[in-house]
């Protein structure tokens, strides 16, 4: 019922027609008043909610949208179970095609978020453009940003349990180990590089997921 719903709530006819968002388990839609724009080639169940491509097979039903600002799919995207995302009433969301964020995973976007295609982000992350409190500088005063954008590149992997937060940039083909905190401009070390830790570093150049390996296998498997 929640796919039909989203679909002939946020679609015209032509588009609500071909049921483009499917909706997996349980989800609480806290307020979908946002706007959602497909680009490209409109296909059923081209974005999956709660999709189940992962090994866990069960959901735990607390999955939850608020979209009261922009999302913008560029072609498929799966979202693991029970996901929260959260995109405010100014914040921007950018999904590349086949971009991803894996089960019990949360992406807030009070600003800007753009994920670059075949962007795969691994269980238990977290994605935020926002610190969400005013930091000041006890000395002078100084008031930092609250939010800053997070661009991130194609090609990029990463492991669960990983940290982007806000001012977090990285380059095409960039693999990022489990358990960092994510939150500078990684994109000046290259393309073909490993970071990683808290806060991440550069680990290792010339390294890459077989992306030219595996990519036909993704295509297979998460495209409905």
């Amino acid at each position: 019922m929640k796919t039909l719903y989203f679909n002939w709530k946020k679609f015209p006819f032509s588009i609500a027609k071909k049921l483009p968002v499917f909706f997996y388990g349980r989800v609480k839609f806290s307020s979908i008043k946002g706007e959602i724009i497909i680009q490209g080639n409109v296909k059923r169940g081209m974005i999956g909610f709660g999709q189940p491509y992962e090994m866990n097979t069960l959901h735990k039903g607390i999955a939850e949208v608020f979209i009261e600002g922009k999302m913008i799919f560029k072609g498929h995207v799966q979202f693991g179970k029970d996901y929260f995302v959260y995109v405010g009433e100014k914040g921007s969301c950018e999904l590349g095609h086949m971009s991803s964020l894996g089960s019990n995973g949360k992406l807030i976007c009070i600003e800007k978020i753009v994920l670059g295609d075949y962007c795969r982000i691994g269980s238990e992350s977290q994605i935020m453009d926002t610190n969400f409190h005013q930091m000041i500088d006890t000395l002078t005063g100084e008031r930092f940003p609250i939010t800053a954008p997070i661009c991130l590149g194609n090609y990029n992997y990463f492991g669960n349990r990983v940290s982007i937060m806000s001012k977090t940039q990285t380059p095409d083909y960039c693999t990022i180990a489990s358990n960092s905190l994510c939150n500078s401009d990684y994109s000046k070390g290259g393309t073909n590089i490993l970071i990683g830790g808290i806060p991440a570093k550069l680990i290792r150049k010339n390294i890459s997921r077989d992306w030219e390996g595996e990519r036909s296998a993704l295509d297979e498997i998460l495209i409905v």
